[in-house]
């Protein structure tokens, strides 16, 4: 089958490769344009742009997709279906019904619809997640289903850990609706929830939360965005790994070294004992080296 492929991130640079070793291997990949980022403000290409370009696949970076340009562009390579995976940005008609389309989400639909899914589900502490092929509408995420397969979420995933299981399992259901073609069918009406997008809100840890939930958050922004604490004075201190402190308690918001020579984060409910850091302007570090610079700054004897 011809197919156009439409991604952007890392996660979708990992469904193309599964795709374009099938034998629907894409004749145009359209991605999003190239950005600057970093301190230099230096032009970086999305991850799939590199990555379509590594397999000697044609690349189309349009400002919109949904333009005239782009769309005829896209018709030009005659696609039997077109492919969507991250591409982050919303299609539109009438390109949305000018072909065939299937769509790789990573949420077991209609729970998590959104921008953040994978995220949200280590958050909420769901058992399971998984992902859907389905063809996108107008309505976010609302389009009828045609596979969807669940995996576990172990109770030490992180994102990265999560999200690479999450992108081999999208490759391979992505090419198994191209190949069997099963019929769509429409989402239930009930369960409905929204992966809202991550905002720099929900990096803070906040201490009125129980430790539970702020290992959880730990774990869904990492590696790719971060926590943090906040110390005295509004220095924040990155977290990179940590864990629930069960049958400890700490005065919520303070940041103390136990006895044991823990680090330890006061929670409404027990403590996060924090065992990755990364200080303002400095380089990651356990626990026991941050300690080693800053225990008495402290307090202790948890």
């Amino acid at each position: 089958m011809r197919t156009v492929y439409l991604g952007t991130s890392d996660f979708a640079v990992t469904v193309l490769g599964r795709l374009a070793r099938s034998e629907h291997k894409p004749a145009l990949v359209v991605t999003r344009p190239d950005r600057p980022k970093g301190r230099g403000r230096k032009l970086q290409a999305p991850p799939v742009a590199e990555g379509a370009r590594l397999l000697g696949l044609e690349v189309f970076q349009p400002e919109s997709v949904n333009s005239e340009e782009a769309r005829e562009r896209i018709a030009l390579a005659e696609p039997d279906s077109v492919c969507i995976c991250a591409f982050g940005a919303l299609i539109k008609e009438p390109l949305l019904s000018a072909h065939p389309m299937f769509n790789v989400h990573p949420s077991l639909l209609p729970r998590w619809r959104g921008a953040a899914p994978i995220e949200r589900a280590i958050e909420a502490g769901d058992d399971e997640t998984g992902v859907t092929i389905m063809r996108p509408v107008e309505e976010m995420d609302a389009g009828p289903i045609c596979l969807q397969r669940a995996i576990e979420i172990r109770p030490d995933d992180d994102y990265g850990s999560l999200s690479r299981r999450l992108a081999d399992l999208g490759g391979e259901l992505l090419v198994e609706a191209l190949d069997e073609q099963p019929e769509f069918r429409d989402q239930p009406g009930h369960g409905v929830t929204i992966a809202h997008k991550i905002g720099p809100e929900d990096r803070h840890l906040d201490p009125e939360r129980s430790a539970h939930e702020l290992e959880r958050r730990v774990r869904a922004l990492s590696p790719h965005i971060g926590t943090y604490v906040e110390l005295p004075g509004g220095e924040r201190l990155g977290v990179l790994r940590a864990a629930a402190a069960v049958g400890t308690q700490v005065t919520p918001g303070e940041l103390t070294a136990s006895d044991e020579d823990r680090l330890l984060f006061g929670c409404a409910v027990g403590a996060l004992e924090l065992l990755e850091v990364r200080p303002a302007g400095g380089r990651a570090m356990d626990a026991a080296a941050y300690l080693r610079g800053h225990a008495a700054k402290l307090g202790g004897g948890v």
